[in-house]
């Protein structure tokens, strides 16, 4: 029998938690050890791509290679580590959360180690069958992170048991959609993370302004098809 409704996949940074801010200090802290420009919030917004490595040549003006994206990263991830326990949940995280009449699970390319405890300190574990962060493995770029999400996706949906077909994902990025994509789900998109509005509606998937609403949304695909 079909469910109901498919299972749902939040994203992490910029989605249901609002880091928006320290994200970019946290950029603006390694484009500096490289002589970069400070890009304001809106231009982060517009200008962010992944793979990460994308998005620090585009600002800096020249190729990066993997020497160099894993001394960024690190001073970016350091950046950020600092100023993290200043960040609060999107608004209406919880309330989102708590109106989907579904399974739910969480999927991050912050690092596994780190995510766990700080989701469940905040009191969020319950929500989820599942939390994945991302897993370094042998390499320097692996060992930072930064790759495009599909395959992570691809494997905490495996994990979970759960087809593509069956779940929706809510993230706040093009990257996020994209990866939806890749493994035959549907994206719902939220403008109040790390990406321009319109990017986000030039992509053709459904875009909501608050997370209340992308739940909404998802909802109401969930009788796509069925």
């Amino acid at each position: 029998m079909t469910p109901a409704h498919p299972h749902l996949v939040w994203d992490w940074n910029g989605t249901l938690l609002n880091d928006l801010s320290l994200i970019v200090a946290a950029y603006n802290v390694a484009f500096a050890s490289s002589g970069g420009p400070t890009v304001t919030s809106d231009e982060h917004r517009v200008r962010f791509r992944r793979p990460i490595a994308e998005y620090y040549a585009d600002v800096l003006g020249q190729a990066v290679d993997d020497e160099e994206f894993g001394r960024l990263s690190r001073i970016f991830h350091d950046a950020y580590r600092d100023g993290l326990t200043t960040c609060e949940l999107a608004a209406d995280a919880r309330t989102a959360m708590a109106s989907w009449p579904g399974s739910q699970s969480l999927l991050s390319m912050w690092f596994h180690e780190e995510l766990v405890p700080t989701v469940h300190a905040r009191g969020l574990t319950g929500h989820f069958l599942r939390v994945d962060g991302f897993v370094p493995v042998d390499g320097m770029r692996a060992t930072v992170g930064g790759d495009s999400k599909a395959e992570s996706l691809r494997r905490h949906l495996a994990e979970l048991g759960v087809a593509g077909s069956s779940a929706v994902l809510i993230g706040d990025t093009v990257d996020d959609a994209d990866a939806a994509l890749a493994v035959g789900a549907r994206a719902v998109l939220y403008s109040g993370g790390h990406s321009d509005p319109a990017v986000l509606r030039a992509s053709g998937h459904p875009v909501a302004d608050t997370l209340t609403e992308a739940v909404a949304l998802a909802g109401e695909l969930s009788f796509v098809g069925r």
